[in-house]
């Protein structure tokens, strides 16, 4: 992972110099933005291949940034761990549903976020594959070409939406998403289905899965995993 370029959206100078100081020593390349606004522009033109994002900016607030980021196609997959003072359940639910990858509060060990840093970028590099070839989770195989579905017993007759929705979470296995990313992604922008409707979708391809149905892993307050 060395090399990979990290951005850094930080107003705090002492704690944006403590965290590029961290991640030059670990071979990564730090770069700093001190507003919100300024950290949009700098994702949206330098695509870094991870965001450490604070919540409390002046201007455009980090729940903001990254909901940004992450209902634009270009940039959905950067991974963003959210880096703040605010450490109650309903700040880190917040932060989950605007579609951060992580959650480090402050204050916080060096060692401690940059192992965060290596195990998000592991998961994003394990997920990004051809979305044309089999993927193998567990027990299942699943053809995204073919839209079919096995197990060690045989094919599973999934419906359209009900594949689609195994293979987005298949693809990255451990990442958390929230309802509205699971619509966008199985359906498009401004499809009309509520995040009840998604509940019934999952628990539908659960019962198909049988056993392997407990692979997708419901976060409480967020989404869904599939589980590593």
């Amino acid at each position: 992972m060395a090399g990979e370029h990290v951005l850094i959206v930080e107003d705090d100078e002492d704690i944006a110099e403590l965290l590029e100081y961290n991640l030059q020593r670990q071979g990564f390349r730090p770069s700093c933005a001190g507003t919100g606004e300024e950290g949009l522009r700098e994702a949206r033109e330098n695509r870094p291949d991870l965001i450490l994002l604070d919540l409390m900016l002046p201007g455009l607030s980090g729940l903001e940034v990254c909901r940004t980021l992450k209902d634009a196609e270009a940039t959905a997959f950067i991974p963003i761990i959210m880096l703040t003072a605010k450490g109650e359940e309903e700040d880190i639910v917040a932060g989950f549903n605007a579609g951060a990858d992580d959650y480090v509060t402050k204050p916080f060990r060096p060692k401690i976020l940059l192992a965060r840093v290596h195990a998000v970028l592991r998961r994003g590099a394990a997920g990004r594959q051809d979305d044309t070839q089999p993927l193998q989770i567990g027990p299942l195989l699943i053809h995204p070409g073919r839209h079919e579905v096995a197990d060690a017993a045989g094919p599973i007759d999934l419906t359209r939406t009900e594949f689609r929705i195994l293979q987005y979470l298949a693809s990255r296995p451990g990442w958390v998403f929230t309802r509205s990313q699971i619509v966008r992604a199985v359906h498009g922008d401004d499809y009309p289905v509520t995040g009840r409707s998604v509940d019934v979708q999952v628990a539908a391809l659960r019962r198909k899965l049988g056993e392997s149905g407990a692979m997708i892993q419901t976060v409480r307050g967020v989404g869904y995993k599939m589980g590593d």
